[in-house]
């Protein structure tokens, strides 16, 4: 199915830095800055989660004009991380179920070809990685709740040849808002000498001087390929879930889920390059050295060596995956950005997020600090939600691909046809 939204002209600029899915249309651009941040508890907390319902007929995801949006798979448990193998297959982590799946191929009607099950039994499995970097990897490796794990693999395996190996336990899961935050991406350095870990915070805002319970969390880990010398390279990212690395420079970049409670419109989540050794403030700083109301007066020595996000995004997003456009296929303006996926709010007064995101990019780094909305569609007109987007990953025929853990599908986003040369 084509969208029919937005010309690809100037987009145009959001009346107000804090939106909602109201006002969602492919093409709005966003920018919000430190001076549009309110003060903390200007509103009240808000318990508005998504109520799910089955896709509406004639509901569908809607991309800038040009684009065709067909559901390449569908019938998934809980697919959320999402990743592309050096020879093209799809690795999606259905964490719910504990397993791996692979699809491969696209047919006429733009589904997948095959679907087969790579691995299963596995703890709330997130993270895919392939090592070593190149075409030839020799192993999966797979971000469990509790643990870095690697399976064998030769290019073009559709299961895996042998059981999981532990390589690093991790700060233990549990449920989002029962303690512990528990997704864990994986991203390899480009020498593939270092794989970065994503571990989120086991609370909203607990204090961590002397608490056990946030050890090694609310930070992105390092370690050696084999799991060896497991240590914090970043830290004070509340909950850091989607990684990825910068093609033309190698930098790692995250997508980060802020703190609740605050506020309707506080504080932002944010997507950032992530700097070795960098401090981003949680829990007692937000977006900069703003102090957290709720610790008042601790750690001073810290306010000015917060580090701040590189773009804001709208408060209570759940910013998730991010995968940056490495190829050719799509639109020269959208070569080089990064898009996000936004799974939704669930403690804001009017919905937010349910959307894939673009962030635009310039010689390897954001154009400004604005966003724009790119795939949207996932909430109907009077606010009832059917679609939640997790992943995304660029695959080798140059779509974007975006998991939806709402309706258990997977979206593929293929680019405008290339005009015919006469």
């Amino acid at each position: 199915m084509v969208s029919l939204f937005l010309l690809f002209a100037s987009p145009s600029w959001a009346s107000t830095p804090f939106t909602d899915y109201r006002h969602q249309k492919p093409g709005a651009v966003h920018r919000i800055r430190v001076s549009d941040l309110p003060e903390p508890f200007e509103t009240p907390d808000s318990n508005n989660g998504p109520d799910l319902v089955d896709r509406p007929e004639g509901a569908w995801p809607q991309a800038p004009e040009g684009f065709t949006v067909t559901r390449y798979a569908k019938g998934l448990k809980n697919p959320r991380q999402i990743r592309v193998a050096p020879n093209g297959d799809l690795f999606v982590a259905e964490s719910k179920a504990g397993r791996v799946h692979v699809l491969r191929g696209v047919t006429a009607d733009g589904e997948a070809a095959s679907h087969e099950v790579f691995a299963s039994g596995l703890d709330k499995p997130f993270g895919i990685a392939f090592f070593p970097p190149g075409k030839e990897p020799q192993w999966v490796y797979v971000g469990a709740a509790d643990a870095v794990l690697r399976l064998p693999y030769r290019s073009g395996d559709l299961t895996a040849s042998g059981a999981p190996q532990k390589l690093a336990e991790l700060p233990a899961g549990g449920l989002l808002r029962g303690g512990g935050h528990w997704t864990r991406d994986l991203q390899f350095s480009r020498d593939g000498k270092r794989l970065f870990v994503s571990v989120g915070s086991y609370s909203n805002n607990d204090d961590v001087d002397g608490n056990a319970r946030e050890e090694r969390r609310a930070a992105v880990l390092s370690c050696a390929p084999d799991g060896t010398g497991l240590a914090v390279y970043a830290s004070g990212l509340r909950n850091p879930v989607g990684l990825a690395l910068e093609p033309s420079t190698g930098e790692l970049w995250a997508s980060v889920n802020e703190r609740d409670g605050l506020g309707d419109d506080l504080p932002p989540e944010y997507v950032t390059s992530v700097r070795e050794g960098g401090f981003y403030g949680w829990p007692w700083f937000y977006i900069g050295g703003h102090p957290d109301p709720r610790h008042e007066g601790k750690h001073p020595e810290l306010k000015d060596k917060v580090l701040m996000p590189d773009v804001l995004l709208n408060p209570h997003n759940a910013s998730l995956g991010i995968a940056f456009y490495d190829r050719k296929e799509f639109p020269r303006r959208f070569q080089g950005g990064l898009f996000a996926a936004q799974h939704g709010s669930w403690n804001r007064s009017v919905r937010t997020g349910y959307e894939v995101v673009f962030v635009p990019f310039r010689g390897g780094k954001p154009r400004g600090p604005e966003y724009e909305d790119f795939l949207t569609g996932f909430v109907t007109p009077d606010g009832n939600v059917w679609g939640r987007p997790v992943g995304v990953a660029v695959g080798s025929d140059g779509a974007l691909y975006v998991t939806d853990d709402g309706s258990d599908s997977v979206w593929r986003v293929a680019p405008p046809p290339r005009p015919k040369k006469n």
